[in-house]
């Protein structure tokens, strides 16, 4: 249901902030067309398994919230069901702090991120870790010690406002590739208009 994520960032603190700012009446407002539910469709689905990366947010027991990023190749993150979506977690710096924390709670935040379109995902859920010494995942550049499955609470597309163009090295080739063979193009037809001039040609 669209309002999934509202039951969850809507507390009472935030309500309030709400009502003083005037946008105390948002929730009323969703739907799911606009905005997101509990359930992922088709457009979340390829939206999800098209990230190279996301960051993940955790809590402490102490309360501290921890935000890093996860990366692997694309399609690292996957789609289990409408419900469900999962992630080899690649060996990093060894501090452990996000799987410490989801040993003491189980919920997590994501934000997806496709910058060069300026669309934004969050997803709310719970995860839970199944360990292994080494787990191959397939088209990653690490090796893998964990698969971390989280189950979804909700997700909800957020504004694309002020996110701002950015590429990854890849995306920018793709764009420049289209912008050589354009160019190409371009000077092919100069060449040809200098040829007719030189010889007298109606151009």
């Amino acid at each position: 249901m669209a309002r999934a994520f509202a039951e969850i960032a809507f507390t009472p603190a935030v309500r309030k902030q709400q009502g003083h700012n005037g946008s105390r009446h948002y929730a009323d407002l969703l739907s799911d067309d606009r905005h997101g539910g509990d359930r992922l469709g088709d457009a979340e689905r390829f939206f999800v398994e098209d990230r190279d990366g996301f960051y993940q947010a955790t809590v402490s027991e102490t309360g501290w919230p921890y935000v890093q990023f996860r990366g692997g190749a694309r399609g690292f993150l996957r789609v289990i069901d409408e419900r469900t979506i999962a992630y080899a977690d690649l060996r990093g710096n060894r501090q452990y702090i996000s799987v410490g924390n989801l040993d003491g709670n189980d919920r997590v935040c994501l934000i997806l991120m496709d910058y060069p379109n300026a669309r934004r995902l969050k997803i709310w859920g719970r995860a839970v870790t199944f360990e292994s010494d080494v787990i191959d995942a397939d088209g990653a550049d690490g090796q893998a010690e964990r698969i971390v499955v989280i189950h979804i609470e909700a997700f909800d597309w957020n504004c694309p406002r002020h996110i701002p163009r950015r590429y990854t090295a890849e995306e920018a080739e793709t764009e420049m590739a289209v912008l050589r063979q354009k160019n190409a193009a371009l000077q092919a037809e100069a060449t040809e208009l200098r040829r007719r001039l030189a010889q007298g040609a109606s151009v």
